[in-house]
């Protein structure tokens, strides 16, 4: 298992290595001059050039790259264009606010999701069925910021019952999480429906109840375990989905979190900020990823075996 595990933190070497190429790539190829927006509009030629020379902007893209690198892996990510603080600084006053809803909205969708899928597995063709199939589909149809806007219209502007805007008080968050968490909520009520469908056909099901086992011993004994492998999954997944996903929902209730920070970064094209912010996401999610990899092995014994055969 160790070995596993050291090998899947070396995979994510060359994958971090690609997005970051990929990211320079974007931010020095795009359109705009950071000096220029640094200094502003009616700053003179020469102080955007001597600018440009300070953050060494003026050197060849290959020489920008292996310098922000080789800067990285000595832990140097550089300071932000607009305010001269180093960007993980910045990063880190405003991660906890992102976390606290990514987890929030996981959370949400999975107390939710899952108990909703289970009972319209148990109650297939019945009206429960129906009511929460067409809920995942209206929940799945609408994009996270949409969902946000129909709350606020309604449960600030008409109801007046929850703040709009800001992230002062635990009110504050219950809009944002929903919001976040609808779409995945809409996933894990079809993923656990159609897997606990397909488990509660099997013969080892019915067998348990031709020995006299009670429904809820064998759904949540026996059917419930077996189905949960690609939940966990799902789950897993939109962890980092949902740490990204929620730069959207921070625009649209002005929530001070990375992920305002990550479009005022872009905007302002600061670079350091917006490559620091993107790659710390992405090794958040890969992991995550990793983390769920290993809960396979508590949940099924089978996972753990084929580790167990790789050692020998």
């Amino acid at each position: 298992m160790i070995k596993y595990i050291l090998k899947r933190i070396l995979m994510m070497i060359p994958v971090i290595l690609g997005i970051s190429f990929i990211l320079f790539s974007i931010m020095s190829f795009t359109p705009g001059d950071p000096a220029r927006l640094i200094l502003g509009e009616d700053a003179r030629v020469e102080d955007v050039q001597a600018k440009r020379e300070e953050l060494g902007l003026n050197d060849n893209f290959f020489i920008r790259y292996g310098r922000y690198v080789v800067d990285a892996v000595r832990g140097d990510f550089g300071k932000s264009y607009r305010t001269n603080i180093p960007v993980f600084d910045e990063i880190f006053s405003r991660f906890p606010t992102t976390v606290k809803l990514a987890l929030l909205g996981v959370a949400l969708s999975t107390l939710i999701g899952v108990p909703i899928g289970i009972i319209s597995a148990v109650k297939q063709y019945t009206i429960i069925d129906g009511i929460s199939l067409v809920s995942a589909l209206l929940l799945a149809s609408m994009p996270g910021f949409f969902v946000g806007m129909l709350l606020i219209m309604l449960f600030s502007l008409k109801l007046d019952l929850l703040p709009a805007t800001g992230i002062e008080t635990w009110k504050h968050y219950i809009m944002p999480a929903f919001s976040i968490a609808a779409v995945t909520m809409a996933t894990l009520i079809r993923m656990t429906r159609s897997t606990m469908l397909e488990e509660i056909r099997q013969d080892y099901v019915r067998t348990a109840k031709a020995k006299g086992a009670s429904g809820r011993r064998v759904i949540f004994k026996h059917a419930l375990r077996n189905a949960l492998l690609p939940v966990v999954t799902v789950i897993g997944i939109n962890i980092g989905i949902q740490i990204a996903g929620t730069i959207m929902i921070e625009a649209v209730f002005a929530i001070p979190g990375l992920g305002t920070l990550m479009i005022n970064s872009i905007r302002m094209k600061d670079t350091p900020v917006v490559m620091a912010s993107i790659l710390f996401v992405a090794l958040i999610a890969g992991l995550v990823n990793l983390a769920v990899d290993i809960i396979y092995t508590f949940i099924d014994p089978r996972v753990k075996s084929q580790y167990v055969m790789l050692k020998r």
